[in-house]
């Protein structure tokens, strides 16, 4: 009788414990789970992410084959739109049927079912489900605190960080353990995209293109369209040989292309905060590529905050903040610069036109540089910018460019303790565009995009002077703002400190008012072939150049002296 009762209760459990599954457990509207390894094993850690276009992710949880339910620990995104959570299991410890479920507020917005030792996997189509799983994993990929200094060598470190990435050795063969990944400003975007394609068996697209002219931007062939992961999951070696391939083709004039053109890898779009989700490349006038990367809401005391990353020749990796020095605006005939999206796949994969797209816009290319940089400000900061907290911004924004030159010089100082050739300087314009070890060492397009930043923190008092309503002030209270901004960037400045690494292996501290006492030097310091201390401007004869054992040939000088106007008017010329 004992036995009898005993299984009645484990039948009875077993029904009631039923009732704890969704009756329909499927994927909401606005809302998709999604789950790594896709084959999942008993005993093996499983992650999930909920990514909604809706609305935050509130919770997350968890039913087991028993059908009780528990509630998970769910990290959730601060970025906005799309909203994501992530949530890490140690182990699901039985085979069986399993249910993850999403919520939003109290309602329910998606439910997943796992089955252990099968595959889990959606249909692969550039849908905006998937569009958005992109862009949820692109700021997780590149998360941090405000204050944190984000860089790294490579994109290497990222990928192979389980903690950053999302998807590392989701296709459950350890396919990120030594996998190489080290794009330049060009490559970047395309890189982050096709590897998100392989990991989701998805196809993915690029073209060749030219860099265009001094009368018109770059055009493009006809895409060719990779499906390699599609079929099957594809193995480390057909990524790296597809990836090789597509790197091999994509150079700076693929972000530049035409805005009203079809044949391109890249759309724009209107400048709307619900349109400028992560993954959104900005391509410049002059070739350099950022990722958009988060979005931190304006705060009481603090301004709100774009961010972005890039990769520099060098391959180094760094997270950057909106804001003129860095991202450069102009309008010139040989580029259409601005934010645009990836050119989605349809289910057949052809790629959309311009008139199939949602959200495609050419309203940028009706701006002024004075009216788009407005309008951005508008967008990040939309109760108005502090005049204060707008300076403060602006000058950490410029440390963090400066940070990023020390490491790049650093690297250039490290092949020459290898390798003491003296490193071939091209003629005119390619001093920008070469390749080779003047393109991984020599730092003239960042030198440039240092001296705007300069010139913008310098003449930002004459900014709150002559846009007042930007900051809502008025042309009277702009006057006494502007005042208190110019005492603050004394103080500031001279606070402010960065150190380089002269030829001796010591440090060096410069303030900030160092630095712009300098700018002069940085017109002449972006050549590998110079010696750490000329590139950051010591003055000869000093201490701190006394160490200095390196020197650009004079033919080098030379060249160098004939194009000096294009950094001291901070105007690249046309390609």
């Amino acid at each position: 009788m004992k036995k009898f009762i005993y299984l009645v209760m484990i039948l009875l459990g077993a029904l009631l414990g039923q009732g704890a599954f969704a009756a329909d457990c499927i994927q909401g509207e606005a809302t998709r789970i999604w789950v790594v390894p896709r084959a999942i094993k008993p005993g093996v850690p499983v992650k999930v992410m909920a990514v909604s276009t809706a609305s935050p992710i509130a919770g997350m949880f968890l039913t087991d084959p028993q059908g009780a339910t528990r509630d998970l620990p769910v990290t959730v995104s601060t970025g906005g739109m799309p909203w994501w959570g992530i949530v890490e299991i140690d182990h699901l410890p039985d085979s069986g049927h399993y249910q993850v479920e999403a919520r939003a507020n109290d309602d329910s917005s998606a439910c997943q079912e796992l089955y252990l030792d099968a595959v889990n996997r959606d249909k692969p189509v550039w849908d905006e489900a998937h569009e958005a799983f992109f862009a949820a994993w692109i700021e997780h990929l590149f998360d941090g605190s405000v204050d944190q200094d984000l860089s790294f060598s490579s994109l290497e470190p990222v990928l192979r960080d389980p903690e950053r990435n999302f998807l590392y050795d989701s296709l459950g063969t350890h396919e990120d353990k030594n996998l190489p990944a080290t794009p330049d400003c060009a490559d970047f975007p395309y890189f982050l995209r096709s590897y998100f394609a392989w990991k989701n068996g998805l196809p993915f697209s690029y073209r060749f293109c030219n860099r265009g002219s001094a009368t018109k931007p770059p055009t493009c062939a006809a895409a060719i369209i990779n499906t390699d992961f599609v079929r099957q999951p594809a193995s480390a070696a057909v990524f790296r040989t597809v990836s090789a391939r597509m790197m091999d083709a994509v150079q700076s004039g693929n972000g530049r292309t035409g805005l009203a053109s079809q044949e391109t890898d890249f759309y724009p779009v209107p400048l709307r905060r619900e349109t400028l989700w992560p993954g959104t490349i900005y391509a410049d006038p002059y070739g350099h590529i950022l990722v958009v990367a988060k979005w931190v809401d304006q705060g009481a005391d603090a301004p709100g905050i774009l961010f972005a990353v890039d990769a520099q020749p060098d391959n180094s990796v760094a997270r950057k903040r909106f804001w003129e020095g860095t991202f450069l605006f102009a309008r010139v005939a040989s580029s259409n610069p601005g934010f645009k999206a990836f050119r989605p796949l349809a289910g057949n994969n052809r790629l959309l036109t311009n008139s199939e797209l949602s959200n495609y816009s050419l309203e940028q290319g009706e701006l002024t540089p004075e009216a788009f940089y407005a309008q951005m400000y508008a967008l990040i900061n939309p109760e108005g910018l502090d005049a204060k907290q707008a300076y403060e911004a602006a000058l950490t924004a410029l440390v963090e460019q400066l940070e990023t030159r020390v490491k790049s010089i650093d690297n250039g100082e490290a092949r020459f303790r290898k390798n003491s050739a003296t490193i071939a300087m091209p003629q005119g314009v390619a001093i920008f565009e070469t390749i080779g070890p003047w393109e991984d060492y020599s730092t003239p397009s960042r030198d440039m995009r240092l001296i705007i930043a300069m010139n913008v923190l310098i003449d930002f008092p004459q900014k709150v002077r002559n846009y007042p309503e930007l900051f809502q002030l008025t042309a009277e209270q702009a006057q006494q703002a502007s005042k208190e901004i110019e005492q603050l960037h004394a103080q500031l400045t001279a606070e402010r400190t960065i150190h380089y690494t002269r030829t001796n292996g010591k440090e060096w501290e410069l303030t900030v008012a160092d630095v712009l006492a300098r700018k002069p030097a940085f017109e002449m310091g972006y050549n590998p072939n110079d010696c750490a201390e000329i590139r950051w401007g010591a003055a000869s004869g000093s201490e701190e150049y006394a160490s200095c054992r390196r020197h650009a040939p004079a033919a080098q000088i030379r060249q160098m002296q004939m194009v000096r106007d294009w950094f001291r008017e901070a105007m690249r010329p046309p390609r």
